[in-house]
């Protein structure tokens, strides 16, 4: 092709890719539209977000733009709240209109479609309203029923101690340990089974989770997700997901297995159980959410973020101990005789607020709904709520007493939002909630945490964007 025919085509594209450009910014031009940097042509403010850091970024562009500013990632318009008062405006009072999540066509090859999307990823609707209101009341069953759920975490609580035991006080890294019992809890909530932690199925399901979440921020899934038509070419879509399609078909064998032995006439022993009974109630209604595609999805989802939410958490919250031992001394346990309850927290108001504040210490989450179908995405920065300095007495500093008044007493502020808030709100904060008690009020009694002699003070700093690990670390744990 000779350069009287690529010149004029070079044009072409050019022009057209800058028509596209300007149409997409035709929300700048609006009257009230929020401030924001100059995107550039066909970037959008992609240079102005560090997205293993998108905190500080965001930060950096608070003082510069104010709590509501504007985004334009590549052709995505998007408005970016900060603090607590625009956060809690469109979350929960204007919650109806920001409930939305934005599509996100790769999810076609997972086997999402209309009745089939999940709880967390949903589109706002009557689908997601099914699934989420049967979750919640299927979780608050489970932990009424004769306080099945705190059984499960305590059992799983002893487990983990015994596997920190095994190191006999060597230096070791918690976190896959800490992993396997975050995904042993889900998995005997929403399947009824435990598994041991050399288990080769267990190990490799962990492995398709973990890689699964990080898939969906490559380069291949957003050029995909930008550009959907070419999901229609075969081997393209055959490369995308991989991890995640693993994932599914590992459970899909203990879904299949689990349904083996469901037994419709007797109480539903777990999540499965309860989803399988309402789509035995709702086979004749072809709009119902439940159904074999979904049940997938949910499991899926609740797995997932079960596992990973409450690892991180735990694994910051004994980063902060051996940083902090001073904070570590002070903890309330109970005696050796027995095992923490959820009815110990009230008298370990100490402890309660050292768990909050590991919590108001890490989360660096985003709620990412969207408003309309061809509408703005909103970016809610809980960090910027989390870190609030007319808010928090030291908000970068891990300091418990955020959480307790002048007389030592549990308190909450009304910005500690590490769940989010509205319509979105966590589903599973009740669970997280005992897990992360129970978890780290049995580590704390029955060990000391140290940094391992000769070894440097392992780094406070986070690693990763949206899930925000600590920095690797080892540590020990000696018998008390």
């Amino acid at each position: 092709m000779g350069l009287d025919v690529l010149v004029p085509l070079a044009v072409t594209v050019a022009i057209f890719l800058l028509l596209v450009d300007l149409m997409h910014r035709r929300q700048r031009w609006a009257a009230r539209y929020p401030p924001g940097p100059m995107p550039l042509p066909g970037l959008g403010n992609l240079l102005h977000v560090d997205f293993q850091n998108t905190p500080n970024s965001f930060n950096q562009l608070r003082r510069r733009f104010g709590d509501v500013f504007s985004l334009q990632l590549v052709w995505t318009p998007v408005v970016v709240l900060n603090g607590l008062e625009a956060v809690r405006e469109a979350l929960v009072t204007r919650g109806e209109d920001t409930a939305d999540r934005p599509p996100t066509p790769i999810n076609q090859v997972l086997g999402f479609g209309p009745r089939s999307q999940g709880v967390f990823m949903a589109r706002y609707g009557l689908a997601w309203r099914e699934q989420r209101r049967f979750c919640v009341s299927t979780l608050r069953n489970l932990r009424l029923g004769k306080k099945l759920l705190e059984q499960w975490v305590t059992k799983e609580a002893a487990c983990l101690c015994a596997a920190f035991d095994d190191y006999d006080g060597r230096p070791f890294r918690p976190n896959e340990l800490l992993d396997k019992a975050a995904s042993n809890v889900i998995s005997s909530l929403t399947c009824g089974h435990r598994f041991e932690y050399d288990d080769p199925p267990f190990l490799r399901l962990l492995d398709l989770a973990q890689e699964g979440l990080k898939e969906g921020s490559g380069f291949l899934p957003q050029v995909l997700n930008a550009i959907p038509v070419l999901l229609r070419i075969p081997w393209l879509a055959g490369k995308v997901l991989p991890s995640q399609k693993a994932f599914l078909a590992q459970l899909d064998k203990l879904l299949n297995e689990h349904r083996m032995t469901w037994d419709p006439a007797q109480p539903p022993r777990d999540l499965t159980d309860a989803f399988l009974a309402e789509m035995e109630k709702a086979k004749e209604n072809p709009k119902s959410s439940f159904n074999d595609e979904n049940l997938r999805m949910v499991v899926a989802d609740l797995f997932t973020a079960g596992m990973v939410t409450t690892s991180i958490t735990l694994a910051w919250g004994l980063l902060l101990m051996i940083l902090h031992p001073h904070v570590q001394r002070s903890i309330d346990v109970i005696g050796q005789a027995r095992l923490p309850e959820m009815g110990d927290q009230t008298c370990m108001p100490y402890t309660t607020a050292v768990i909050h504040e590991v919590q108001h210490i890490e989360v660096r989450g985003f709620l990412i709904p969207k408003v309309g179908l061809g509408g703005t995405m909103i970016f809610a920065n809980l960090s910027s709520v989390l870190k609030d300095e007319a808010i928090w007495e030291k908000p970068f500093c891990f300091h418990p007493e955020h959480f307790l008044d002048a007389q030592g007493r549990f308190v909450k502020p009304e910005a500690f939002l590490p769940f989010s808030a509205g319509r979105r709100a966590c589903l599973g904060e009740p669970l997280a909630r005992m897990e992360l008690f129970l978890f780290f009020t049995c580590l704390l009694q029955r060990f000391s945490f140290s940094v391992p002699a000769g070894q440097p003070r392992p780094s406070n700093s986070p690693v990763g964007g949206f899930l925000v690990y600590p920095s690797p670390f080892q540590l020990c744990a000696v018998p008390r």
